[in-house]
């Protein structure tokens, strides 16, 4: 529960903050004049650094407890690679699907009527010209991003967790949001978006935010794994210069 319950929170901070910031970004704009291109180019900015400031400060809160995931897909990624027990799997969804609602309902009940139905909630939505299939695209991409960061920095034992990991990680949905906020709203979890949906009773093309994010996390986890952390047998022999430690006498494949 102590884990469960950072996730809780950094679930939470995130849907509130990320979805929030598009909320009051929305609900200043209606009031303030910025010339021509100044007020979407303003408005992806500032929504992207919401969400990836978000995520960095958490992370580097309560990833040593918990791990950092706060994103239902990132938590499949290390459980289809054996990283993370299933009914600990299990507890981390039931409380990030909760913490996102919670924070939906917050948000629900400081904006007003015509802010929460302009903007969804901020719920993540489809650009007119892209189609649903385009957008699991776009969304599995970047998850696969995401999560490909993730285990990079946070479950790779040569990486960077206790330095930069937090950083890294809000940087990659910061670049993220700014490529494909506009397309597909860029949650890259499917927490981020059931909040909105559920609260906001908006489930248009719904799907896409789950099937994209989970199918991308998932490849990403198994292909990291599979290129990086899995045992490689026989063990490598070379000089230290080449960045292979040397086996140890009978570590070695008998040719």
């Amino acid at each position: 529960m102590r884990r469960g319950f950072a996730e809780f929170v950094g679930t939470f901070t995130l849907v509130f903050i990320g979805a929030g910031a598009t909320l009051t970004l929305g609900q200043a704009l209606t009031f303030a004049r910025f010339p021509g291109p100044v007020a979407p180019l303003f408005t992806i900015v500032a929504i992207a650094l919401a969400n990836g400031l978000a995520i960095a400060v958490m992370v580097s809160a309560v990833g040593h407890i918990s791990g950092g995931h706060f994103n239902p897909a990132i938590t499949l990624g290390f459980l289809i690679t054996r990283r993370l027990a299933p009914v600990l799997a299990l507890v981390y969804w039931i409380l990030q699907f909760a913490a996102a609602a919670a924070a939906a309902l917050l948000l629900r009940w400081i904006y007003d009527a015509l802010t929460r139905n302009t903007y969804h909630l901020g719920a993540p939505g489809l650009a007119a010209n892209i189609s649903t299939w385009q957008g699991v695209v776009i969304e599995g991409v970047l998850t696969f991003f995401l999560v490909w960061v993730v285990f990079a920095t946070a479950a790779d034992p040569g990486g960077t967790f206790k330095a930069i990991a937090g950083l890294a990680i809000g940087l990659t949905i910061t670049l993220d949001v700014l490529m494909g906020g506009p397309l597909t709203g860029a949650a890259m979890n499917p927490a981020r978006a059931f909040g909105p949906q559920l609260v906001q009773n908006d489930w248009t093309n719904a799907w896409v935010w789950y099937l994209g994010p989970f199918a991308g996390g998932a490849i990403a986890a198994l292909t990291y794994e599979w290129l990086y952390l899995r045992p490689v047998r026989p063990l490598p022999v070379g000089p230290p210069e080449t960045g292979v430690i040397e086996p140890r006498p009978g570590e070695t494949a008998v040719s």
